[in-house]
C-alpha cells in the first residue's frame, strides 16, 4: 500500500520530471522537492508560525509558572487561557514534520528504485519509459552514491535555517524575567543551531546523493520561507 500511496507516485513524477528536463537526475529531484514544499506549503507555513509564536510567549509561560509554582492544576489553565490567548497550537508544529516523513521515506526507496533502473514496471502509461536512467546528476555527481561535500552543503543549509529561527528573542525587559531560565534555554538554543547542522553532515555522508540534495533543496527552501516571514513580521526586538 505504501509503495502505490506515495512511492510510485513519486517515482513517475521523478521519471517523468527526467524525460522532460534533459534526462537529468538532478534537476528532476530537484524540480519534485519544489513540488512536495508548494504542496505541504500551507502546513509548513502553519506550522512556522506556530512555533514562532511559541517562542515568543515562552517568557510569558515562565511567569505562570513563577505565579502557579506548587499548584499543577493552576499552572494547567493558565497555560491553556494563555494559548488560546495567543492563538498558539503546541502540537501543530510537529504535524507537517509527520507529514513530510512519509515523503522522504518514498523519496528515498523511488530514487533508490531509479538509480537501479529495473522496476519500470511501476510506471504510469502515460509516462514515456526513458530506457535508462543516468544516475550521473549536473554531469558530474552520482546521486546513487554518497557525497560528502553535498552533506556538507546540506549541513551548512541547515545551519542557516535553524540560526534565523532561533536568532528571534523575547524583549529584554520580559527576558530578564525568565532570570536562570533564559539563560538556560539560550544555551540549549546555542547547542541546537550546531548539533543539527552536524547531525545533518554525518547523517548525510551515509545517505545516496540524491536524498541528501533533496534534504538540501526542502531546507533551503524552508529557509526562504522563514526569511520571508520574519521579514514581513519583525523580531520581538524591532522597534
Amino acid at each position: 500500500m505504501f509503495t502505490t500511496i506515495i512511492v510510485q507516485p513519486l517515482y513517475n513524477l521523478l521519471v517523468g520530471a527526467y524525460n522532460v528536463l534533459g534526462n537529468d537526475l538532478g534537476v528532476a529531484i530537484v524540480m519534485i522537492t519544489v513540488l512536495i514544499r508548494l504542496v505541504l506549503y500551507p502546513l509548513a507555513n502553519a506550522a512556522l508560525k506556530s512555533q514562532v509564536a511559541m517562542q515568543e510567549i515562552q517568557p510569558k509561560l515562565k511567569v505562570l509558572q513563577e505565579k502557579h509554582k506548587g499548584d499543577r492544576e493552576g499552572l494547567a489553565r493558565a497555560t491553556m487561557g494563555l494559548y488560546r490567548e495567543s492563538k498558539v497550537n503546541p502540537l501543530s508544529s510537529c504535524l507537517p514534520v509527520l507529514i513530510q516523513l512519509p515523503f522522504l521515506i518514498g523519496i528515498y526507496w523511488a530514487l533508490q528504485t531509479a538509480v537501479s533502473g529495473n522496476s519500470f514496471e511501476l510506471l504510469y502509461p502515460f509516462i514515456r519509459h526513458p530506457g535508462s536512467l543516468n544516475p550521473i546528476a549536473f554531469g558530474f555527481l552520482p546521486m546513487g552514491k554518497p557525497s560528502i561535500a553535498l552533506a556538507v552543503i546540506a549541513g551548512a543549509a541547515q545551519w542557516w535555517a535553524t540560526r534565523m529561527l532561533l536568532a528571534r528573542r523575547p524583549p529584554p525587559a520580559i527576558a530578564a524575567k525568565g532570570g536562570k531560565d533564559e539563560d538556560m534555554m539560550s544555551m540549549m538554543n546555542k547547542q541546537m543551531s550546531v548539533m543539527m547542522p552536524i547531525m545533518t553532515v554525518v547523517i548525510g555522508a551515509t545517505l545516496p546523493a540524491g536524498l541528501t540534495l533533496y534534504w538540501f533543496v526542502t531546507t533551503a527552501l524552508q529557509g526562504i520561507q522563514q526569511h520571508l516571514m520574519f521579514r514581513r513580521k519583525p523580531t520581538a526586538e524591532s522597534p
